[in-house]
């Protein structure tokens, strides 16, 4: 079960996301090649992946932002893609292009932090630009809780597209990030959870200002936690492809 879209059109071009987006496929790309190479693929990580233990020595700061541009394969890449290209359009719009930049920039080092501080000693590289999403997802949820989202559901032969408001896709994503973060260990890999938690919240933080200026809950009450201004349909918002009988 993953978004696909959302109902929220967006009224200027959001350049900034397609640079990010664009800057995240190129340098993917830039070092795919050597995937299959553990002595450079290592080195790669050790020169711009967040490793907790370095930044603790009071080096390698500048990783908390290269970071955010590396991706450790196809999958992860399209993940993180598919959810900036989803929310990162309307909160540029609301916010501008640059500052729109500023904030997915500071999403991503708090998110990056909050790693260090809940992994302290670890020496295993962190990388990817889910902790700046997540801060994007924390500022969405401030500003449209209530637009809708298109979520693909695929149960084996069963799919649907349904519509459900941000509220709740956002709701369990960050609540399946906290259960994951209380459950893993950081010195043995995988998800960091922690990031995405936290990057959420530092997203919802940053966005607090607009929010304020929006008219606060005075914004909230006269779009009833909608978008302000007419919400996208889809002919195909809701489908279903039937089961396939067994021969």
């Amino acid at each position: 079960m993953f978004p696909i879209r959302d109902h929220n059109p967006s009224g200027r071009t959001p350049y900034v996301v397609y640079l990010l987006m664009a800057a995240n496929i190129l340098i993917f790309l830039s070092y795919v090649g050597i995937m299959d190479d553990a002595r450079l693929l290592n080195r790669l990580y050790f020169d711009y992946a967040v490793i907790p233990a370095r930044i603790e020595d009071g080096v390698a700061y500048e990783t908390l932002f290269t970071s955010m541009f590396l991706h450790g394969g196809w999958m992860h890449l399209a993940g993180n893609m598919l959810f900036l290209w989803i929310f990162g359009d309307n909160l540029e719009d609301e916010m501008g292009h640059l500052l729109f930049l500023l904030f997915y920039t500071m999403a991503g080092i708090g998110a990056g932090l909050i790693h260090v501080l809940t992994a302290p000693g670890s020496v295993v590289p962190t990388i990817g630009a889910s902790g700046a999403i997540a801060g994007v997802m924390g500022g969405y949820l401030l500003m449209f809780p209530k637009a809708r989202v298109d979520i693909l559901l695929i149960l084996i032969v069963y799919v649907r597209v349904f519509t459900i408001p941000a509220f709740v896709m956002l709701g369990v994503w960050l609540g399946m990030q906290f259960l994951g973060s209380l459950a893993s260990n950081p010195d043995e890999g995988g998800v960091a959870y922690w990031a995405h938690t936290g990057g959420f919240f530092v997203g919802l933080l940053l966005c607090i200002p607009l929010w304020a200026r929006r008219g606060g809950k005075r914004y909230w009450n006269r779009t009833h936690g909608h978008p302000p201004h007419p919400e996208h349909t889809y002919k195909l918002s809701q489908s279903r492809i039937p089961r396939i009988p067994r021969r």
